[in-house]
């Protein structure tokens, strides 16, 4: 009898024992899903940028046959619809307020030059982030109101001319836009304009503010 009983207590112990590890083994092996990652940016988007605008020349400002100014303040306005989340295509238009100087860098008159240009961006958001470093490439064409295209001077004061002719212009830059929400951020970007004809090229760094729909 005694030895039944020491039989029966073995027993329970060892069922005991079996059923503490069928539990724990159970409660280790279930699986967390984890949250998704928010999505900052989206396929089938529009957006809307609007910025400032300085311009710089690529060459010495006296010789530059655009701007005709070492450089330039102005503005923006970009238009994209993005098939994807990764690439689209837009239209940009932006205004200089080019102050034309005389040989000694003294203000000469205030002058306007602009453009307009179709564009197709590349766009790479960074997974799970806000961030999203973008690189383009555009062409279209630029005026520039009216004043002198040939960087001559007469003295000392550069000669103006009624020659308002537009030229060609092709585009190529890159930047990063962060978003505060799904459907508003912040960009800064930089790009190079090379235009038709010599000593005119310029560069553009910008920095504005992007509504998504």
């Amino acid at each position: 009898m005694k030895k039944l009983t020491l039989s029966l207590c073995a027993l329970v112990a060892l069922s005991s024992v079996a059923f503490a590890g069928t539990e724990t083994y159970s409660k280790d092996s279930k699986s967390v899903t984890p949250p998704p990652c928010p999505q900052w940016y989206a396929d089938h988007e529009l957006n809307l940028t609007l910025s400032g605008v300085y311009a710089f020349t690529g060459n010495e400002w006296r010789e530059d046959q655009f701007l005709g100014v070492d450089h330039a303040w102005g503005g923006s306005v970009d238009f994209k619809y993005f098939m994807h989340r990764y690439f689209g295509f837009g239209v940009q238009g932006f205004i200089l307020n080019a102050n034309r100087q005389d040989f000694n860098g003294n203000e000469d008159n205030s002058n306007a030059a602009g453009g307009i240009l179709g564009t197709f961006t590349l766009r790479f958001p960074i997974n799970c982030s806000r961030f999203a470093p973008y690189v383009w490439i555009g062409g279209g064409g630029v005026w520039d109101g009216g004043d002198d295209n040939n960087g001559v001077f007469i003295g000392n004061r550069r000669r103006n001319s009624d020659d308002n002719n537009g030229r060609a212009m092709g585009q190529f830059g890159g930047g990063l836009e962060i978003r505060f929400t799904p459907h508003f951020g912040w960009t800064n970007d930089l790009s190079w304009n090379v235009l038709e004809g010599t000593h005119n090229n310029f560069g553009m760094a910008r920095t504005g503010l992007n509504f998504a729909f």
